[in-house]
This record gives structure tokens, sequence and C-alpha cells, in this order.
């Protein structure tokens, strides 16, 4: 019985669902971004998240038996050897000071063809600063109260200023003719 399980099976089997996270991972750390189904999508995400936080582990470890360990439990995930080198070698510098959330899912809507529902998954960039943390309701409300009080005091200071002149517009508006005759012309070239 499957009572309680709670991963995507994707509605493939097991064998067919490991080589196919594999090779998206294999393809979203060469490409940055790749564009797939929304569950395969939020499948995908914890497979690769996983794998960038053993490339993290393995370049924070001084022991170099360690890191190897680390680099052979993610060959075993991750089966392309060149996408296994840059992330161990490339991409783990990027993500060093973030603590989790190395992916990005964007829906895309509904594919055309069997209105299946796409995204686009990507990984965070190193200078993204992700999302702010809220603070406490007291903060927002004193916040709020200053925001209120700077534009009566900036309106105050508009008050206190001059009038602008404006010049009148001479000669800033296209004569008609021209307008009408340049669509004209297009719908010529188009046949």
């Amino acid at each position: 019985m499957r009572h309680k399980k709670h991963r995507a099976t994707l509605g493939v089997t097991r064998e067919h669902r490991e080589a196919m996270l594999s090779n998206m991972t294999a393809s979203l750390i060469t490409h940055g971004r790749i564009k797939t189904t929304l569950t395969k999508a939020k499948a995908l995400r914890p497979f690769a998240e996983k794998l960038i936080t053993k490339a993290k582990r393995a370049a924070a470890k001084t022991d170099p038996k360690d890191a190897l360990h680390l680099r052979r439990l993610a060959h075993r995930d991750l089966r392309d050897e060149n996408a296994l080198t840059l992330l161990f070698n490339d991409k783990v510098n990027e993500f060093k000071d973030r603590n989790g959330g190395y992916t990005r899912i964007y829906k895309l809507g509904p594919r055309l063809g069997d209105a299946a529902e796409m995204a686009l998954i990507e990984l965070v960039k190193a200078d993204d600063p992700g999302y702010k943390k809220r603070g406490s309701r007291g903060k927002a409300a004193a916040s709020k109260a200053k925001k209120t009080a700077k534009p009566a005091a900036a309106a105050a200071e508009v008050k206190d200023a001059e009038p602008a002149v404006e010049a009148p517009a001479a000669a800033e508006t296209p004569a008609p003719e021209a307008a009408v005759e340049a669509p004209a012309a297009s719908e010529a070239e188009t046949k």
C-alpha cells in the first residue's frame, strides 16, 4: 500500500522518475533555468536543492576525504559528470551565503496541446536578495505614521514654493496628413 506517501510519482516507475529528475537537474545546473510542467518542477525543487546543499557542505569541509564522500553521494543522484563538476566547482560559490531556497518556480499558464500547467524553474542568482522578512505590527504602524507625516510636510513646502510658468507649445504636434499617409504605405509593403 502507498498510504501516507507524499512524493509525486509523476505517473512513471521509480527508476524512470529518478533518471528524469537527474537529467532535469543536470539541465537546470547547466542552463540555469528550464521550462517544464508545474508538477515536475515541484518534484525537481527538493531534489536539486539537496544536491546544492551537498555541494555547499563539501566546499565547507577541510578534509578532502569528507568532500570526496559528499561528491560521491551527489554523483549517485546526479549522473551527469559535467553538471556535477560545474556544480561543485563554480555554482557552489553563488550559494555560499544563502541558506536554502536555491530555486524559484514561475507559473507560465497552460500548454496548448494538453492544457498541462507549465512552469519555469530557475536557479536563484547570487545577488538576488529574496523575500524581505516582515517586521512586527508595532513597527509597521510606526513606519506607516512616518510615511503619512512626510507627505504632509512635503505638501506644506510645495505651497510655499513659487508656481511654475509654462511656455505655450508652438509646433510640437505633427501634421495630420503625415500621420494618415504612414499606415497606407505600410499596408502596401505587406502585400
